[in-house]
């Protein structure tokens, strides 16, 4: 994990914001492993009826509260309230998820006010994440001032991406204007990497399958091509996004039907995948239960399913030939038919499921005369943040730091 000391143990708190929603996990870390203490999460902030729920390692209810969260500084300081009451240990340091780094970031970064000016400048970029992220920052500063945070970027594992990768065939002055793939779910990926160890060597692809999708390829742990791009609009089919889309469709819409930019924004980002495909929902649970009754839920699933498969060939032909795939995320994680369906045709890249193994979610699912070996593995981004903030304050501060349960740092 670090080259910190044994006997270096810190207690760090993992923060997501998102624009209605903050969940957060508590980490005892320790090397060379690390220990959950808690996760869970506050939704609803800025609307009625909202709920703070605490869960225990072993998804135990620790905690629940039903009341409304005016604001994000209202729901971490709810959050952090709920943990001191449960006697857990107050946190050393803080580690935060952040969609956006922008193309100089390409590692975990302590949080200064130079760097909070950076992340202002590039909410343009990423409009629908960064402010609530800054937001979360910010109500960590108040509930503990000094507090070391650190900001762990989902796009920066892609900063490594060769250049021609990068670039759009756009004229050169729309690159200096920092327009490139940027790509996304980089905490994922380095996680799933992290496990994978020595079997990352060679071509792999990870297919992070949720609500939000994409895939890498990466040849001996370096990343060569991603399918989010400049947004994490962009790329696979998603649950209410709808990934890669001709711009003549947007110009379209803009010039002739009259919508305007933010209608557009909340079409592709909010009304589309899944959900605008089926009509019915963008959760793939439900449409799966619904496929072989109801056409247009089968018309989702096979479409996501469909732009998966196209998605691997791509990323194959980029890595000259494939020896691992690796599922992850919530669908991929979890379900079996959307892997078998977006496995079949795989065949000439020597993809061959084995169905028990599949229906069981099996860490392997490839058959033992598979060429290329298919893996379901489980992501942790929280775990990944965790220990990104445990090595960043172990470097910054030095070994012999240990964890305290005096002050909880309430207001």
């Amino acid at each position: 994990m670090t080259t910190a000391g044994l006997d270096d143990e810190r207690i760090i708190l993992c923060l997501n914001s998102g624009s209605s929603s903050v969940k957060f996990a508590l980490f005892q870390c320790r090397e060379p492993k690390e220990r959950l203490l808690a996760r869970g999460a506050v939704e609803r902030i800025g609307l009625q009826a909202g709920l703070l729920r605490v869960l225990g390692p072993a998804k135990e209810i620790l905690a629940e509260l039903n009341r409304d969260f005016a604001d994000h500084n209202v729901a971490v300081h709810a959050a952090l309230d709920a943990l001191a009451s449960l006697n857990l240990p107050r946190p050393e340091a803080v580690g935060h998820r952040l969609v956006h780094g922008g193309a100089e970031r390409d590692s975990p970064t302590i949080v200064d006010p130079r760097l909070l000016a950076d992340l202002k400048k590039l909410i343009a970029f990423a409009p629908l994440h960064l402010p609530a992220e800054i937001k979360g920052i910010e109500a960590v500063s108040r509930r503990f001032p000094g507090i070391l945070q650190v900001a762990c970027f989902d796009t920066a594992f892609h900063r490594r991406l060769p250049e021609m990768a990068q670039r759009f065939p756009l004229p050169r002055t729309i690159w200096d204007h920092g327009v490139r793939k940027y790509g996304f779910h980089g905490l994922s990926y380095e996680y799933i990497l992290d496990v994978l160890g020595e079997a990352a060597r060679g071509r792999t692809i990870i297919a992070h399958l949720g609500n939000g999708a994409s895939m890498a390829a990466v040849r001996d742990g370096q990343p060569l091509d991603t399918t989010m791009g400049f947004t994490p609009t962009g790329g696979l089919m998603m649950g209410t996004r709808c990934g890669d889309l001709d711009p003549g469709i947007l110009l379209y819409l803009f010039r002739e039907k009259g919508r305007s930019v933010a209608g557009i924004e909340d079409l592709v980002n909010h009304q589309s995948g899944l959900l605008g495909v089926s009509g019915i929902s963008s959760d793939m649970k439900t449409l799966l239960e619904m496929k072989n009754n109801d056409p247009r839920a089968s018309l989702a699933v096979e479409m996501f399913c469909y732009h998966a498969r196209k998605h691997i060939g791509a990323l194959a032909a980029v890595l000259e030939g494939l020896e691992t795939l690796v599922f992850t995320g919530g669908i991929g994680e979890r379900a079996a038919p959307v892997r078998r369906s977006v496995c079949r045709g795989l065949a000439y890249l020597g993809i061959k499921l084995d169905p028990a193994l599949n229906e069981s979610h099996a860490g392997t699912i490839s058959t033992a005369g598979s060429s290329c070996k298919v893996l379901v593995v489980p992501t942790d981004e929280d775990l990944m943040i965790a220990r990104h903030t445990y090595n960043v304050s172990s470097d910054r501060e030095g070994p012999g730091r240990s964890s305290s349960r005096d002050g909880t740092g309430k207001h």
